[in-house]
Order: structure tokens, then C-alpha cells, then sequence
């Protein structure tokens, strides 16, 4: 494996768990984009599912898959750090630092209704883009991004407006939720849709 390659993985993989962390974070704050309003979130992490598919063109299904686990895995500790430290006393020298608690203490069915709704859409893009290359054809490699993100985008939208928010917000402010998450991070995924350009894809890889 050439030092270009290892760099190319390692320079995606980065991107792709830093969209994600960013994501998870910025998700704490509620805004109004375009006349929607969503969760801050949603402005940077419809590009994982275009990351997540350059990792799976560089390096192979099984790095994509371990990937996708370990974000997993490393939002949660974030946000278990969060709390953590929102739980510790403040040095009051420097004053209460009320707002830390405030801005990033995680609500836990939020935090895990996102984390699975990541998880589970991420999983099920490798399974989409693995079979548009093996079934279909390696031809025009923004339509296996397009195909993919098609199933992914809205199954995160519904497994995370549904988690988080079924049975606490009424139903059609759910489904206005999930309308608004599917619109935004669609727009954003196609915008993204050259990035598969950008990496080499590696004959010796599995996919």
C-alpha cells in the first residue's frame, strides 16, 4: 500500500468522524435554515454519508464498517464526557460556568436516538453502495453516492425523528420533523455527491 493511499484513508477517515462528532454537537442547538427548522446537525452531517462512501471506495467494505462503529462508539463517549463534566464542581475562581452544563449536557434519548439512527443508516448505505458495484455496474460513481444516500438519508431521518421524539411531540410535528431533516440533508448529500471523485479507487480492495 502506497504512502498516497495510506494518506487518502487516513485524511477521509478524519473527515468523516469529525463530521460526525461536529454533527452530534451542533445538534444541541434548534435553528431555522431555509425556512426549516432543524437541529444545528443537520448542516454537516448529511456529508458523512458521501465520507462513509469514499472510505468504502479507498479502503474496503470492512474499514467502512469498522468506521462506522467506532464514530458510534466515540459520540457516546462524548457525550458521556459531557455529562461528566457537567456533573463535576466548578472552580468557582473562575466563576459557576453555568453555561457548559446548560449548552452540552446530552438529553440520553436524544443523544441515543441519534447515535442509532447513525448507526443503522450508515450500516445500511455500505450494504446499498456495496450492491450498486458488484450488481449493477462501476460506471458513474455519483450514481452509487446517489443510490445510496437515497435509502440512507431518509431511514436516518425516520429511525431518529421517531426515537427521539415519538410519543413526546405530536405526531405531525414528528412528521414535520422528519420532513424537514429528509429536504436539508438531501440537498446537502447531493451537493457533496463529487467528494467520491476526490479518492482512488483500489482494484485489490474488497468491496
Amino acid at each position: 500500500m502506497s504512502d498516497k493511499v495510506i494518506t487518502s484513508i487516513v485524511l477521509v477517515a478524519a473527515a468523516y468522524i469529525a463530521a460526525q462528532m461536529m454533527a452530534d454537537i451542533a445538534s444541541l442547538r434548534v435553528v431555522v435554515f431555509a425556512g426549516l427548522v432543524i437541529d444545528g446537525g443537520t448542516l454537516v452531517y448529511p456529508l458523512t454519508f458521501t465520507l462513509r462512501d469514499m472510505v468504502h471506495k479507498v479502503a474496503g467494505i470492512k474499514a467502512a464498517r469498522a468506521l462506522i462503529l467506532a464514530a458510534g462508539a466515540i459520540n457516546v463517549i462524548m457525550a458521556g464526557l459531557f455529562w461528566l463534566v457537567g456533573q463535576l464542581p466548578a472552580d468557582q475562581t473562575t466563576g459557576a460556568q453555568l453555561a457548559f452544563t446548560e449548552a452540552l449536557s446530552p438529553v440520553w434519548r436524544i443523544v441515543f436516538a441519534s447515535i442509532a439512527a447513525e448507526v443503522m443508516a450508515e450500516l445500511i448505505d455500505t450494504e446499498v453502495y456495496k450492491l450498486w458495484v458488484t450488481r449493477i455496474t462501476t460506471r458513474y460513481q455519483w450514481a452509487r453516492v446517489l443510490a445510496s444516500n437515497a435509502v440512507s438519508v431518509p431511514l436516518d431521518s425516520l429511525v431518529f425523528s421517531w426515537a427521539a421524539f415519538g410519543g413526546v411531540l405530536p405526531v405531525v410535528v414528528v412528521w414535520s420533523i422528519f420532513t424537514s431533516n429528509v429536504i436539508i440533508k438531501g440537498a446537502i448529500s447531493l451537493v457533496s455527491l463529487p467528494g467520491i471523485y476526490l479518492v482512488k479507487e483500489r482494484a485489490e480492495v474488497p468491496v
